[in-house]
């Protein structure tokens, strides 16, 4: 079955940096887009970032500039480098695939939690 397994998260202070893997599996990962969503407490959950599988990325206006998204192709994982963290990127952060070609199912894995103190 497919399998989306996140890991990378964890508790740091303002300004500080963390990487994000997502590691893939039970798919023909070159085929799916990949992306990040997060969810504060309280708060819906909301978009990240994309890496497209033909390549391209897009991120949301909040984390632009500060977070860069990437794959590796042969390793099946995508990752989500943070820089200049605030606390309002707090939250659980969930990989998510999607199939190149429109209307079949995404895949979510379980998320990981980070937490940016002030």
């Amino acid at each position: 079955q497919v399998q989306l397994v996140e890991s990378g998260g964890g508790l740091v202070q303002a300004g500080a940096s963390l990487r994000l893997s997502c590691a893939a599996s039970g798919l023909t990962f070159s085929s799916y887009t990949m992306g990040w969503f997060r969810q504060a407490p309280g708060k819906e959950r909301e978009f990240v970032a994309r890496i497209f599988w033909s390549g391209g990325n897009t991120y949301s206006d909040s984390v632009k500039g500060r977070f860069t998204i990437s794959r590796d192709n042969v390793k099946n994982t995508v990752y989500l480098q943070m820089n200049s963290l605030t606390p309002e990127d707090t939250g659980v952060y969930y990989c998510t695939a999607r199939y190149r070609a429109p209307g079949s199912d995404d895949y979510w894995g379980q998320g990981t939690q980070v937490t940016v103190s002030s």
